[in-house]
């Protein structure tokens, strides 16, 4: 840190600079409260150690004098004088602490650390704030909606910390892009964010995928391997669909958090790892405690922090710039200009559900993109379940006693239907992809609904 030492007393002066610049500190002096004031004005220090009672002005008058100014540092009193008293005033008058004379090194030692530990928490709030004032939660956060918003500000307020979060919603809703936010929210950013998800990988290696083993300790052993937790260290480690975890590994996950441990299968050895835990999963985690599919001790060491994302349906306000945003993306990698989106094909996409939510959208974008012609998203271009959730300028008349949902279904359903045939050009196979449906179910519904084929 950069301190300013303001005494009238050399001799203090030159104690106090020796001490502090063998802490690591960068110390400059002003003898008294005028050329303290002007010094800190002229320049930016973290913190002020300033005497009370001094010639010219006294210090309780240079911290009221800096502080109307605009200064930030912290200013730290001291004095021989009055010791409670002065205590009190310099408090009332924005003083960050005070230590009374005489004292010993190690005293102003712990208060400048402490002060040092205040002041990093402010930069990185200050750091934090800033950067979702400009969208630096990540190139992948959209957060037009009220739910988006008051999520990224949870993150915000529990990044600087190793708090463990869990992270709910309907898949596809972007549990891993708002882990990987916190992640570049934290002071663990310069670190590889680590992921796994526990659903995708057999019981049977999941263990030593998490723990790690050492050589030798089952068949296939050939070396030491160091598990997802050991590799996190001093990093983030998201783990994914928490809720499939399977029960014999959840007490050994609970034991990890616990105690900030972990042991390979097949070793004596517990090591130390400082892993900052953020889990998510798509499962009703306390219906699954209920049920006792889930721990409920582990339900709770990992749900400290809290965050559920809703389905898309429920913030159409992200759909605009989430539609903006995966364009861009797949551009890029398809290696494509950015095409343009007519009219009625962005009605359809801002009109449908989603119910695949953010991960169905960048499906159907990627495929628009590539049936493209002319550098144009049509409607054409679009998934038929798409375009049959599509608002239309008119509102089809139905007769008098024919309110009938059954076969209004129907009618809707074969009217899909010809539509997919009609853009494969009769091919039942590619109308098939379109619907989303398999061939032999395809067949069944041209005959069920009488539907001819295009």
């Amino acid at each position: 840190m950069k301190l300013l030492v303001v005494d009238d007393e050399p001799g203090l002066r030159q104690s106090l600079r020796l001490l502090l610049t063998d802490e690591g500190h960068q110390v400059a002096e002003a003898s008294d409260g005028v050329a303290a004031l002007a010094k800190a004005t002229a320049e930016s220090f973290d913190v002020v150690l300033c005497d009370v009672r001094m010639a010219k002005m006294d210090g309780l008058e240079f911290l009221r004098r800096y502080k109307a100014g605009s200064g930030t540092a912290l200013v730290i009193m001291m004095s021989a004088y009055g010791s409670e008293e002065a205590a009190i005033a310099a408090m009332k008058e924005g003083a960050y602490d005070y230590i009374a004379k005489p004292f010993r090194a190690d005293e102003v030692v712990l208060v400048l650390r402490k002060a040092e530990e205040r002041e990093k928490l402010r930069r990185e709030v200050e750091t934090l704030r800033s950067a979702l004032g400009s969208h630096a939660a990540g190139p992948d956060v959209v957060a037009e909606s009220g739910a988006m918003r008051a999520a990224l500000d949870v993150i915000a307020k529990v990044a600087p910390h190793r708090t463990t979060v869990l992270i709910t919603g309907p898949s596809g809703t972007g549990k891993e892009v708002l882990a990987r936010a916190l992640h570049r929210l934290s002071p663990r950013a310069e670190q590889r964010f680590v992921a796994v998800n526990c659903a995708a990988i057999p019981e049977a290696l999941l263990e030593s995928e998490l723990f790690g083993h050492v050589r030798g300790s089952f068949t296939g052993a050939v070396s030491d391997h160091r598990g997802l937790f050991e590799q996190a260290s001093g990093s983030t480690l998201f783990l994914d669909e928490i809720g499939d975890l399977p029960t014999a590994l959840q007490a050994k996950l609970l034991r990890v958090l616990q105690d900030g441990e972990v042991r390979r299968i097949g070793d004596k050895e517990t090591r130390r790892v400082d892993a900052r835990v953020v889990a998510a999963t798509a499962r009703d985690l306390d219906a699954d405690v209920k049920r006792g599919r889930f721990r409920e001790d582990l339900f709770y060491r990992l749900n400290v922090i809290g965050i559920r994302l809703p389905p898309l349906v429920d913030r159409p306000e992200d759909v605009p710039a989430l539609i903006r945003l995966i364009m861009d993306k797949h551009a890029s990698k398809l290696g494509v200009p950015l095409p343009v989106l007519e009219p009625e094909a962005l009605r359809a996409l801002l009109d449908h559900d989603w119910p695949g939510n953010v991960r169905e959208l960048s499906n159907v974008l990627e495929r628009a993109m590539v049936l493209a012609r002319a550098g144009h998203i049509t409607a054409s271009d679009l998934p038929v379940s798409v375009m049959a959730g599509a608002s239309t300028d008119t509102v089809p008349t139905i007769p008098e006693g024919e309110l009938s949902l059954k076969r209004h279904a129907a009618s809707a359903q074969g009217e899909v239907i010809r539509e997919a045939l009609r853009r494969a050009g009769g091919n039942r196979r590619r109308a098939a992809a379109l619907l989303g449906i398999s061939v032999r179910s395809l067949f069944y519904k041209l005959k069920a609904l009488d539907v001819a084929d295009a």
